[in-house]
C-alpha cells in the first residue's frame, strides 16, 4: 500500500482487513507507532470487534517494539526470523495463519537504512511464496520515504492494496533476478506511485 497524507487516514481501511482476516480465522498483527497502534484500536472497537478479548485470546497482536533493530539498525534477518516463528506459533495455536501488517518508515527504526528495506523486501516477497499461512499488507507513507524507496516497494510487491474492498495486481511487479538500477527509473512507476497517492484513500 503506497499513500500520503496523514496515516490515520488509512485506518478505517486497515481495520476493515483486519476484521476480514479475524474472521476467516487468521492471527492479525498490527506494528506501528504508539499513536497508530491507538487509533487501530479505536477503529476496530467502533467495528464491532471486542478488542480487549481478542487481545487476550493473541488473536490480534499489536506492537510497539521494534526488537528488529539492532542497535538501532534495521536487522533484516532478525525481522525475518521472528516473522517466521510468529507464522509457526499461529498455526501451533490453531490459526489458518498470520496476517501482518505495518509501517515500513517504523520498521526501519531512525536510521532508514533503505538499502536494508530493499533486501528485506525480496526476502519478504520469497517467504510469502514458501509459506502460504503469511500473508499482509507492506504500508508505505510516501511523505516519509523518498520516491525511489516508493518505486522499489511497488516493484517488488505482486499485488497492491488499494483500500479495504480493491486490491489489484501490479503490473509493474519485476522478479528480483530480473531486477536492475534501471528497472525504478521507468516513468511509469512514478506516474503509478503518483495516481496511487492521490486515488487510495480520498477525503
Amino acid at each position: 500500500m503506497i499513500y500520503e497524507g496523514s496515516p490515520s487516514r488509512h485506518l478505517r481501511a486497515m481495520a476493515s482487513a483486519t476484521q476480514q482476516k479475524l474472521q476467516q480465522n487468521y492471527r492479525c498483527f498490527y506494528l506501528n507507532s504508539p499513536p497508530m497502534v491507538a487509533g487501530m484500536r479505536s477503529y476496530l472497537a467502533a467495528a464491532g470487534i471486542d478488542v480487549v478479548h481478542e487481545s487476550e485470546r493473541a488473536s490480534l497482536v499489536f506492537s510497539s517494539e521494534r526488537e528488529h533493530l539492532a542497535g538501532g539498525m534495521f536487522d533484516v534477518d532478525r525481522m525475518l526470523e521472528s516473522l517466521e516463528d510468529a507464522v509457526h506459533r499461529a498455526l501451533r495455536d490453531g490459526y489458518a495463519g498470520l496476517w501482518a501488517t505495518g509501517d515500513m518508515t517504523w520498521e526501519l527504526g531512525g536510521e532508514q537504512e533503505f538499502a536494508k528495506l530493499l533486501e528485506y523486501e525480496w526476502r519478504l516477497e520469497e517467504a510469502f511464496q514458501k509459506q502460504p499461512a503469511l500473508s499482509g499488507v507492506c504500508q508505505y507513507h510516501a511523505d516519509t520515504l523518498p520516491r525511489e524507496v516508493l518505486r522499489q516497494g511497488l516493484v517488488t510487491h505482486p499485488a497492491i492494496f488499494v483500500n479495504e474492498t480493491l486490491s489489484m495486481i501490479n503490473p509493474h511487479y519485476v522478479r528480483e533476478e530480473f531486477f536492475t538500477e534501471q528497472t525504478v527509473l521507468n516513468p511509469k512507476l512514478e506516474s503509478m506511485v503518483s495516481d496511487l497517492c492521490k486515488s487510495s484513500f480520498p477525503d
